[in-house]
């Protein structure tokens, strides 16, 4: 007897699931339970996708990840592209907030760092730049504190537009960063 492999829209349905418990519940509080009987689906389909609820807050959060930076990669700019994942994020504000609120079980921000930090990598690589130690060093600085922003802003339940928020964090780039950035045409 094979075991069929979970579909992507099963695990999507755990996940809307999920987002929809997070609506009037904490994530430490939502059970599995909760989660199977809101999707309709079985606590057996539930671990035939996931070990845990976390395990597939990760897998979500690991997916709205991704389609921030293909997001952010479709700008022209990285103020274009900075704009679009902060209202990607907008849209899926509960999810972001849940899952940043609830940082001790899994390290989100670190996962979001990996991440932004090899998206930026990758934009100097595309443009055919070599960075230096020093400039990856600041990238890595900048990076961090972007995702500190990031998460205040979602935990404050975002008090600036995307523009707003996007228009602090290219001023708060650092001169070395921002020059290199200017001299390969993806900032202004």
């Amino acid at each position: 007897m094979t075991m069929s492999h979970p579909t992507e829209s099963t695990k999507l349905a755990l996940a809307e699931a999920c987002k929809e418990c997070m609506h009037n519940t904490p994530v430490e509080n939502i059970t599995v339970r909760q989660i199977c009987d809101t999707s309709h689906l079985s606590r057996q389909t539930f671990y035939r996708c996931f070990l845990d609820k976390y395990d597939l807050i990760n897998w979500y959060f690991d997916r709205l990840l991704h389609e921030s930076f293909s997001q952010m990669g479709s700008g022209k700019t990285i103020q274009e592209g900075l704009i679009l994942k902060f209202r990607y994020i907008e849209q899926e504000y509960i999810f972001f907030r849940a899952a940043f609120s609830n940082d001790t079980q899994n390290n989100l921000q670190q996962h979001d760092f990996e991440m932004i930090f090899a998206f930026y990598q990758d934009l100097i690589r595309s443009k055919h730049a070599a960075c230096s130690q020093e400039i990856l060093d600041i990238l890595e600085m900048y990076c961090w504190a972007s995702i500190y922003m990031t998460v205040k802003w979602v935990m404050q339940e975002m008090p600036k537009s995307p523009e707003e928020l996007t228009a602090t964090m290219i001023a708060a780039m650092p001169k070395d960063l921002s020059d290199l950035f200017k001299k390969l045409k993806i900032l202004a």
